[in-house]
């Protein structure tokens, strides 16, 4: 049995030996003006040095493209792929097709993944990037576990999935949310605004708070409860998914390092001794329990309902 990657992304340089450390095979780093959504923010230098550090262990590093490009932003995008090309990035994570373009000029033998958040839901718009350059697909964070299980036996290109940490719902330059609320007469409160961090929009109907995630691309809507699929390993590894991605925005380093661990044992376990994870896989998931913040539940988000958007 294949064992899948295990990526992860941290939120500065310290963590990549504690997180090479606990299991990390891989990371996703990059700069806000270019990617989005990013655990933290990373220069060039620590680029670079990020990548040497993973290198010498033999492990991978990725940065993210995936914002969406305007003109005044695109010979920036050709300076950066020419920069990563020189320091010997494994991957580039694209959104925007001007990347692949620019890509495709400067760095041809750049690995490039797809990654959309959204509209990565079958298996022919994954093959479609694979034919233009994409040598893989991230999946939406919105489809079922069979329909995951049926783009990867379909793919010409790698998988890879979310397996735990929070989602993004929405995403705007503007306040676009709270103006529909507002126009509703359901004007949600936003709970730190004055302090710029840590704020939540509070939905007191449904008794949810989601995390405001706010960078240079604009602000960022987030899910109120955390994907957690370390019970519900199996199947996933079993029909060969390429890649399992921790998604550590608005976390501690401390905590995305002890789910790291958590994460890599049960890989380990499922991958050579499956009748032992059966038996551990409810430990684990306690334990990951343990460390959860109290306003962050766990679920398995879409893999086993139904995908509404």
């Amino acid at each position: 049995m294949k064992k899948p990657e295990l990526l992860v992304t941290p939120s500065s340089i310290e963590d990549i030996k504690p997180l090479i450390d606990a299991g990390a095979d891989a990371f996703v780093i990059g700069e806000q003006k270019f990617g989005l959504r990013l655990a933290g923010e990373f220069t060039r230098d620590d680029v670079k040095q990020t990548i040497s550090l993973a290198h010498n262990e033999d492990k991978k590093v990725y940065v993210a493209m995936n914002a969406i490009f305007h003109n005044d932003k695109i010979e920036e995008a050709r300076d950066y792929i020419g920069f990563l090309k020189e320091v010997q990035v494994d991957g580039i994570i694209f959104g925007d097709p001007a990347i692949l373009m620019l890509a495709r000029e400067v760095a041809p033998k750049l690995k490039l993944h797809w990654n959309t958040e959204t509209t990565a839901t079958n298996w022919y718009t994954c093959n479609y990037w694979g034919r233009k350059g994409a040598k893989r697909a991230v999946l939406a964070r919105e489809i079922n576990m069979d329909a995951v299980l049926e783009m990867k036996e379909h793919a010409e290109v790698e998988i890879e999935v979310q397996i735990h940490g929070m989602t993004a719902m929405f995403q705007s330059k503007r306040s676009l949310l709270g103006n529909y609320f507002e126009y509703q007469g359901k004007a949600l409160e936003i709970e730190n605004r004055k302090l710029e961090k840590n704020m939540l929009l509070h939905d007191k109907e449904r008794h949810n708070k989601y995390p405001i995630f706010e960078d240079e691309n604009g602000t960022h809507i987030m899910s109120p409860n955390d994907i957690c699929m370390i019970d519900e390993l199996q199947e996933l590894i079993e029909k060969g998914i390429d890649s399992f991605k921790i998604d550590g925005v608005l976390k501690s380093a401390e905590y995305i390092i002890a789910v790291t661990k958590l994460y890599r044992n049960g890989i380990d376990l499922c991958v050579n001794d499956p009748d032992e994870y059966e038996d551990v896989k409810d430990e684990l998931l306690g334990e990951i329990e343990k460390i959860q913040p109290d306003n962050r539940p766990l679920d398995t988000g879409f893999f086993f309902k139904e995908t509404v958007y």
